[in-house]
């Protein structure tokens, strides 16, 4: 059993395309087709239903892609073992994030660093729903990701930011003036939101719900500049985190970020990955990168 072909087989498994799957192999697809059906052949099983699209794994397919990616992994720590004698760093990092993480933290300063010391790695960044990433890394899709999520003692978890949310709205509304409100005011107001699997939607949602309180979500959007825009337009209000970088990522609107006066909600960021030896050694570089960039609270957790 060949690692190539357990190779072209996890990127087919992965990308659900042979043309995806082919491009990501830098191989034309005959040539991927041809690796498969070698695959098959060593393993005794067909790997994935014929003429289906996207192409989906056989049961067979399905038992053999984690182990598959384990035996990928060993490998690459076989030969990264060597190369770190030589004092070298290569393979591919594949890191996943929330979209809004520029608005928070310095992100592509941190891959830029990274690519720039460790230039025989390439960098691989996938956005994706944050319960979706979870599972990416802890099924060896990802080797880390940048997200806002529950702790999981299946992963290590590395904590980047604590970050207050705020009511933001228009300087023209009832509650413009305040200095502070509390949530019950904002009862029966119109809201701008964030989709409904984001983590500050989420907490949102369960804290209006323990309150028993309503709120009528009028205008749904994937970028806090566009909620901005939309509160400054008279829209709605919305729930925001504090630290986002409005100077950089917009431009100056009339709008209002007013602490909440009867309970503290916090978007947290944490860069999460395996534990110990599963983390791979181009996530193991990276988290280090972090730790010497980012001051952590002693009270932050952190279980690598």
């Amino acid at each position: 059993m060949e690692l190539r072909n357990l190779r072209h087989f996890v990127a087919l498994a992965e990308e659900r395309s042979f043309t995806r799957a082919a491009a990501r192999e830098l191989i034309v697809q005959s040539g991927l087709s041809t690796s498969i059906r070698a695959l098959e052949r060593d393993v005794g099983a067909l790997l994935f239903v014929r003429g289906t699209r996207p192409v989906r794994l056989t049961a067979a397919g399905e038992a053999l892609v984690g182990a598959a990616r384990r035996a990928l992994e060993a490998a690459a720590a076989a030969r990264q073992a060597v190369q770190d004698v030589e004092g070298s760093l290569s393979g591919r990092l594949r890191i996943g994030t929330i979209s809004s993480v520029g608005h928070t933290l310095p992100f592509n300063t941190w891959l830029a660093e990274f690519a720039h010391a460790y230039p025989g790695v390439t960098i691989v960044v996938k956005q994706d729903a944050t319960q979706r990433m979870l599972e990416m890394v802890e099924h060896g899709e990802l080797d880390c990701a940048l997200l806002s999520a529950p702790h999981t003692s299946r992963l290590a978890a590395l904590r980047l930011i604590s970050d207050p949310v705020v009511l933001a709205c228009a300087e023209d509304h009832p509650l413009a003036g305040r200095h502070a409100v509390r949530l019950a005011e904002l009862d029966g107001e119109r809201f701008v939101e964030t989709p409904a699997d984001w983590a500050v939607r989420v907490l949102v949602d369960r804290t209006f719900q323990a309150a028993n309180l309503t709120r009528r979500v009028v205008c749904e959007v994937n970028e806090w500049t566009s909620v901005l825009d939309l509160v400054d337009a008279g829209v709605g209000i919305s729930l925001v985190p504090a630290g986002l970088d409005f100077a950089r990522y917009r431009r100056q609107l009339g709008v209002r970020l007013i602490p909440l006066a009867d309970l503290r909600l916090e978007r947290q960021l944490d860069f999460v990955f395996p534990t110990g030896e599963a983390a791979s050694p181009a996530a193991r570089r990276f988290v280090e990168l972090l730790r010497r960039r980012r001051r952590l609270d002693p009270a932050d957790r952190q279980t690598a």
